[in-house]
């Protein structure tokens, strides 16, 4: 069976498939060290919260071992309910207006290149926390202006005036993941609508043709070939120059089951596909997450005009 053959299995009229063995390609180590212990209790320290431990990213391990964090703010607590995300759901605390001030001095006192910023969605806001994301991008500028940064911003029900909040604070990357294909998305993140990560995606573009625009796609919950090609021929559409694409790993029993795991030479086939499309960087891997290599991308694709890590 071809590559293309495998990725076009299991229509969505099927049923939910049997657990599956991981394969070797997909095991991973516990992540263990002093470096990771030591970050572990600092925000535990500055009351913080991370993407790494929350969302249970398999590459924890790699990333703190070599000193780097995804912060998550605006609390633990998400406003959607995802299939495929460990984050809890509920109603989340009032803003924290000073968690920008304790990221900015953790990511100084870690001594970080390049710092991603996320967060939960905070959809009982009309501006979904987006000042809490300029906040923090300006004040690591002051406190640390040799780090990059990069913000993985909710679609913010594609408002146009929460994006432009975000991105007139100047960060090198914006991302927003679009996580699945369109056919999926009732059942993977049935808050979400694509048209909002249209918007998001394109509009960043056009508020400023200079930063960097990056988004990814999880693998193994049903979706086709030809239904991944068609988002990835979407995303270079609306100016996307970074892409991700990674296995979706279940979380628990009770989140989306794996549908079938996609393997490494079916990873690099994407990653051809969107090189030749015109993404500028491609990382496609079975334990690729939206944050990996994330400092090389901006080191390397950084516009030459742009002065970057200035405030």
């Amino acid at each position: 069976m071809s590559t293309r053959d495998r990725l076009r299995a299991a229509p969505a009229e099927t049923p939910p498939p049997a657990p599956q063995r991981r394969p070797e390609w997909i095991r991973v180590r516990a992540p263990s060290g002093e470096t990771v212990e030591a970050l572990r209790t600092m925000m535990r320290a500055k009351a913080l919260h991370t993407v790494c431990e929350e969302a249970m990213c398999p590459n924890l391990g790699e990333c703190w071992g070599a000193g780097t964090a995804t912060f998550l703010m605006m609390g633990d607590t998400c406003t959607r309910s995802c299939g495929f995300c460990d984050i809890k759901t509920g109603r989340p605390a009032p803003l924290d207006w000073l968690e920008p001030e304790r990221v900015a001095r953790a990511v100084q006192a870690m001594h970080l290149r390049h710092a991603v910023i996320t967060s939960v969605n905070r959809d009982e806001r009309p501006d979904g926390g987006a000042p809490i994301f300029a906040m923090v991008i300006r004040r690591i500028r002051e406190l640390h202006p040799g780090c990059s940064i990069e913000v993985l911003i909710p679609d913010f029900k594609g408002s146009l005036a929460a994006l432009r909040t975000v991105v007139e604070a100047r960060p090198e990357i914006l991302n927003h993941n679009v996580e699945t294909v369109p056919r999926l998305f009732r059942k993977v993140q049935p808050q979400d609508r694509y048209e909002w990560a249209a918007a998001t995606l394109s509009n960043a573009k056009r508020l400023d043709p200079e930063v960097l625009t990056k988004s990814g796609i999880m693998l193994g919950l049903g979706e086709t070939f030809e239904e991944v090609q068609a988002v990835m021929r979407d995303l270079r559409a609306w100016g996307v120059e970074i892409l991700t694409l990674g296995q979706y790993l279940q979380p628990s029993k009770q989140h989306l089951p794996i549908e079938r795991y996609v393997t490494p030479d079916e990873f690099a086939e994407l990653k051809r596909y969107g090189l030749e499309i015109g993404f500028r960087w491609v990382e496609s891997g079975p334990l690729v997450r939206s944050s990996y290599h994330a400092e090389q991308q901006v080191r390397q694709l950084s516009l030459v005009h742009r002065k970057l890590y200035t405030p």
